[in-house]
């Protein structure tokens, strides 16, 4: 049984594995805490304690598509 989010999630500080399962849901498609751990490692930006803030995340996401990436 998967396990439930908690009740309060800050959008700006999600552990990856929370992050996973939320873009997940959200995107309709799999999204595992690899491939966000691959975006990471190809610049996509984290927090100091390496939370994801899903705005800047986005915004990464949304500029490295314009690039063609």
């Amino acid at each position: 049984m998967p396990s439930e989010p908690p009740e309060s999630i800050d959008p700006v500080a999600l552990p990856i594995d929370l992050a996973a399962r939320l873009l997940s849901q959200g995107a309709k498609r799999a999204v595992t805490p690899d491939m966000l751990q691959q975006d990471i490692a190809a610049g996509a930006p984290v927090n100091r304690d390496g939370s994801l803030n899903l705005v800047h995340y986005t915004a990464w996401l949304l500029k490295e598509n314009a690039h063609g990436h």
